[in-house]
């Protein structure tokens, strides 16, 4: 009888010990997760934004460039939008534009905010990023992403645009992917996106040659959005780049799949086209023409804006260095027909 007692009461000791050691053991990984640097400052809206890429800017048919790359059909000159009653229905002029409208920080340490001044916003547990792990002779990467509402515009000039045009956003943090489980697992996010195991044939992949000639000298091809030009395949939908060459080219790809993620997502829409004029509209696929990439941090290109899937080649020298200049943030230019009343 006695020994029956001992027994459980034993048993109880060992799953109270086993517990302990595995909490322990739980701390002390998290405690022991990948960590890096965090550095960064807050836009410099003098030296980081490039001006120029609000242009080309349309009133209607008529359109001033300033050299600048744009993609899409100009707004017509008469336009109307809904109103409440009694009125009903308003006129106005149709206008078309670049907006800087948000911010992508692609980082390896996770929440580690660069255009926060270098802040880690979390000390919770999530999978560092990477970009020395190799598969053969080739190294890939795996990069964080924070999501920025940056409307600049309305900091800068309340009266660019009429109601109409403006937006309510304000300087935002909307999106963390440490916090999203399928952007660190391929398998989870196909889940949501099963059509990828469509285009990891060679034929898909093939095709996405035709995409980086197209965005070498414009945009990339809207029918191939499985491609990001010469920044390799959107698909899978997370941080993992199987064919990491460079912080610039891999970070421009990871914010390449943000934008279409947070499409597929319903969150981002169409701004670009007639239809998106009195406001946005669902864009489940997005048009690549609607965004360009402006490199802010750690060395600014304020000159232009980068098509998505651009050939780096040409400007890529001295924008990433050890320590301090592995860490990447974008200024998002999208384009804008609106009606203005």
């Amino acid at each position: 009888m006695t020994r029956r007692l001992i027994r459980p009461a034993r048993l109880l000791g060992v799953v109270a010990m086993l517990g302990c050691a595995m909490t322990a053991i739980a701390q002390e990984t998290e405690s022991d997760a990948p960590q890096g640097p965090c550095h960064g400052h807050f836009p410099d809206l003098m030296t980081d934004v490039c001006w120029n890429c609000v242009f080309p800017i349309s009133i209607g048919p008529a359109t001033i460039t300033l050299d600048q790359e744009d993609d899409g059909p100009s707004p017509p000159l008469v336009c109307t939008c809904p109103a409440p009653p009694p009125v009903f229905e308003r006129y106005g002029v149709g206008i078309g534009y670049w907006e800087p409208a948000r911010i992508s920080e692609v980082v390896r340490t996770p929440y580690c905010s660069p255009t926060l001044g270098g802040t880690v916003l979390a000390d919770e547990f999530a999978p560092a990023g990477t970009n020395t792990k190799k598969s053969g002779t080739m190294k890939s990467a795996f990069y964080q992403v924070h999501w920025f509402t940056f409307p600049v515009l309305s900091w800068i000039s309340a009266a660019f645009t009429s109601a109409v045009c403006s937006n309510d956003d304000s300087f935002d943090l909307v999106y963390m992917t440490e916090l999203d489980p399928l952007w660190s697992d391929d398998a989870l996010t196909a889940l949501i996106n099963p059509e990828a195991v469509l285009f990891d044939s060679l034929p898909a992949q093939a095709a996405c040659i035709a995409d980086s000639v197209a965005a070498a000298t414009g945009f990339g091809i809207d029918s191939l959005f499985w491609c990001s030009g010469s920044q390799g395949s959107v698909y899978p939908i997370g941080g993992t780049i199987a064919h990491h060459v460079g912080g610039i080219d891999s970070s421009m790809l990871a914010t390449h799949r943000m934008l279409f993620k947070l499409h597929r997502q319903l969150v981002a829409q169409d701004t670009s086209t007639e239809g998106a004029m009195c406001g946005g509209q669902a864009q489940p696929i997005l048009r690549k023409g609607q965004y360009k990439l402006n490199p802010m941090y750690p060395v600014p290109k304020a000159d232009t804006a980068v098509p998505l899937g651009r050939l780096t080649a040409s400007w890529v020298a001295g924008h990433e260095y050890p320590y301090e200049g592995e860490d990447f943030t974008y200024l998002v230019w999208r384009k804008r027909l609106c009606c203005a009343f």
